[in-house]
């Protein structure tokens, strides 16, 4: 079936998709204007202009047309490892305007905006405001004290073991069930706010806390809402049994995500952290409006050929 160009205003907001959808040992084909898995149980119809990120693990494969129709429905691709342990390469986002993007550069170049949205960022992991005039070095210790507090707090409450946050990258069935959970749990999580990021036209590489990665403003954002989510999720499903704790924490913490809306929080969350950096948006009433040329007195309009009406050197002028 032959696609229609879509508006970039008529797609859903990434805030009302689903959360995500993690598939394996498969292939991804177009099904009309969404897609479907041919898998081992048969084929499963996927909403795709519904879905907020799709996670493809090992033994699956996509094909030209699906990718397509993920796109034109503003959904993106991760590809990542077994029970997403692992993340190798994403997709595009919806968005095409680098409003929110530049924003984001604004605060991180500058030495003191960036320190107030770190402590923004901080300020948001607790649920009472936290005291006036705070350095960040007393924030960062308050800061542990709660994580260290919710992990005992959940041990407690669950009656797993908890002997701190310890596990081998080299080694991963080595580590006790809690740390895998934990992981495996962070890892969609992780995805979940990748796909968030990207999708409201952030990079997922200008990090405020966390800095030095490519996936550093994910890290800072997924912390937001660890204590809240993946943490409890994480003993929860152990607690209940040990064995599988990946793929049912997985499911679990999906279904936890949902509940709390957390990707309407994410969007929400992200856009307060600079708000107080309003730009102008040239392309909010026309996204395909040809980009603007930086210029020192200010923008000037691209898709223009500059240096008066000639045709350049050497070249035929047009009759009439």
């Amino acid at each position: 079936m032959p696609y229609t160009t879509q508006n970039l205003k008529e797609l859903p907001k990434f805030r009302d998709g689903l959360s995500y959808l993690y598939l394996e040992h498969g292939r991804i084909e177009q099904e009309d204007q969404a897609i479907a898995h041919y898998g081992p149980d048969g084929m499963t119809a996927v909403p795709a202009a519904a879905l907020g990120v799709l996670m493809l693990g090992p033994g699956t494969s996509v094909t030209h047309a699906a990718i397509r129709a993920l796109a034109n429905n503003g959904c993106s691709v991760f590809w990542v490892g077994e029970e997403m342990v692992r993340f190798y390469a994403c997709g595009l986002g919806e968005t095409r305007s680098t409003q929110h993007l530049l924003r984001q550069v604004a605060a991180y170049s500058d030495h003191d905006t960036r320190l107030r949205v770190v402590k923004r960022l901080y300020a948001l992991r607790f649920p009472e405001p936290l005291p006036e005039g705070l350095t960040l070095q007393q924030i960062r210790g308050y800061e542990g004290v709660r994580v260290r507090d919710t992990y005992a707090y959940w041990s407690r409450e669950t009656g797993v073991p908890w002997y701190g946050r310890n596990y081998s990258r080299g080694n991963w069935t080595q580590a006790d069930p809690i740390n895998r959970a934990i992981s495996a749990g962070a890892a969609c999580l992780y995805g979940l706010c990748h796909a968030a990021i990207v999708s409201a036209g952030y990079s997922p590489a200008l990090g405020f806390i966390h800095t030095g990665k490519q996936l550093s403003f994910v890290y800072d954002i997924a912390d937001l809402y660890k204590a809240e989510t993946l943490i409890p999720t994480a003993f929860k499903v152990v607690a209940e049994s040990s064995e599988g704790v990946e793929r049912r924490v997985r499911h679990t913490l999906r279904d936890q995500l949902r509940e709390v809306k957390l990707l309407e929080r994410v969007v929400a969350d992200l856009h307060a952290l600079f708000d107080d950096l309003e730009l102008p948006d040239p392309y909010a009433d026309d996204p395909s409006k040809p980009g603007e040329l930086w210029d020192p007195a200010g923008n000037v309009a691209g898709g223009v050929i500059y240096g008066g009406d000639g045709a350049g050197e050497g070249a035929q002028e047009p009759e009439g």
